[in-house]
């Protein structure tokens, strides 16, 4: 069902209540999430993105009962992951003449995606397209998170269309930022920055820093998931500009994985021993191979330090504390200190290797980690306390 948002903007996207993984497996959504696709009318009227695929004939039949498909002049294509431009076929099987409106990098990637050779019109930060009392502004914003990704801006309207910035896979019938619950809004807006356009952060910060310094009013953010920020678009537009800026909380997060229960109680005695150094620091405790990745890296952004610990397995480490290294590696994360540790019978090689690959995900080691043979004794268990309580005094 269309939701009109404006006397000239109409929300016409999908809201998908089922998803619970995203971009294959590699990301949860556990609130759901939406397609974002915006209808402009004014003396032109513009189509503005898409939807994802498998509910592309969902999306025609329903922008249909809307408006007279061929009523539409413009598609603007701020973005082409298949999420965005999925429904793209199904519409321009149906006016296959209708200009589409996208950077150059927009081009390749839909030719790539659809190979067709669409009426493809090639924008660039500065263009206008002029629509009547309204004008849409492109500004290119390049790795947020894909190479063709673009913002516009509604003047007369005041409000930016910010494809994936800015965005957040929450689900709701509401349409606003006011309308649902504000903790599980900002820990999903936070969750989408840290595991999907962290490794951006530089790019981020410098786009933000331009839309700033072009002073437009603005009335609300309609980012391509989600809901839109419309009681205070400042608001996450500040999140925004401390995430960009190698953030961290007062947090210490330690993830392990366990064959035997010895690398836990390696982690909680650590844990204590952090707790008696600085009682006020947040330390949480996560197993990899049972808590969902995706909050776990979250819970690393937020950090000011991260402990990572396996067993000795196979003269290397757990499936699941390699899939979590590499998605850390994976997040170019600034300014955040580590160290490791584990339990082993025998070769003992995890803690080494866990640490050359904290290094290589831009982590500063503190120290060379810490390992118990076998199950701790009480003894052990003291000396993951005292390297707890070190490790906290080097922070």
């Amino acid at each position: 069902m269309a939701k009109k948002i404006t006397d000239k903007v109409t929300w016409v996207g999908k809201v998908d209540w089922e998803l619970t993984r995203f971009h294959g497996d590699e990301l949860s959504t556990d609130h759901g999430s939406s397609y974002n696709s915006y209808l402009i009318r004014d003396q032109k009227v513009v189509l503005m993105d898409t939807v994802w695929q498998p509910y592309d004939k969902e999306f025609v039949t329903r922008l249909q009962q809307e408006i007279d498909l061929k009523k539409i002049d413009y598609i603007v294509m701020n973005h082409n992951e298949v999420d965005h431009s999925g429904a793209l076929p199904e519409l321009m099987r149906l006016i296959p003449d209708t200009p589409i409106y996208c950077t150059a990098k927009g081009e390749q990637i839909i030719r790539g995606h659809y190979h067709q050779d669409w009426n493809f019109v090639v924008v660039k930060t500065g263009d206008t397209l002029p629509l009547g009392d309204t004008t849409l502004t492109f500004i290119e914003a390049p790795m947020l998170h894909w190479p063709d990704t673009m913002f516009c801006y509604l003047s007369g309207e005041e409000i930016l269309f910010s494809n994936d910035g800015f965005g957040q896979h929450f689900a709701s019938e509401s349409l606003y930022d006011d309308q649902v619950n504000a903790s599980d809004l900002l820990y999903e807006a936070e969750k989408y920055y840290a595991n999907i356009l962290a490794p951006y952060s530089m790019m981020a910060s410098r786009k933000i820093k331009q839309i700033l310094d072009m002073n437009l009013p603005l009335r609300m953010i309609c980012p391509s998931h989600g809901v839109i920020w419309k009681k205070n678009p400042g608001l996450i537009i500040e999140k925004y500009q401390a995430w960009a800026d190698a953030y961290q909380e007062d947090q210490v997060t330690i993830v392990y994985d366990t064959m035997w229960q010895s690398t836990r109680l390696m982690a909680e005695a650590i844990a204590e021993g952090i707790r008696r150094v600085a009682p006020d620091t947040v330390v949480k405790i996560y197993n990899a191979a049972k808590e969902d990745k995706n909050d776990i890296l979250t819970q690393v952004f937020q950090s000011k330090a991260v402990l990572v610990g396996s067993p000795t397995i196979n003269f290397g480490y757990s499936y699941a504390i390699a899939g979590i290294l590499e998605m850390m590696r994976g997040l170019k994360l600034k300014n955040k200190k580590a160290a490791a540790f584990g339990s082993y019978g025998w070769s003992g090689d995890a803690v080494k290797l866990i640490n050359g690959h904290l290094q290589e995900a831009g982590f500063a080691l503190v120290n060379e980690g810490i390992r118990t043979l076998w199950v701790p004794d009480g003894k052990a268990l003291d000396e993951c306390r005292t390297f707890g309580e070190e490790f906290a005094k080097a922070l």
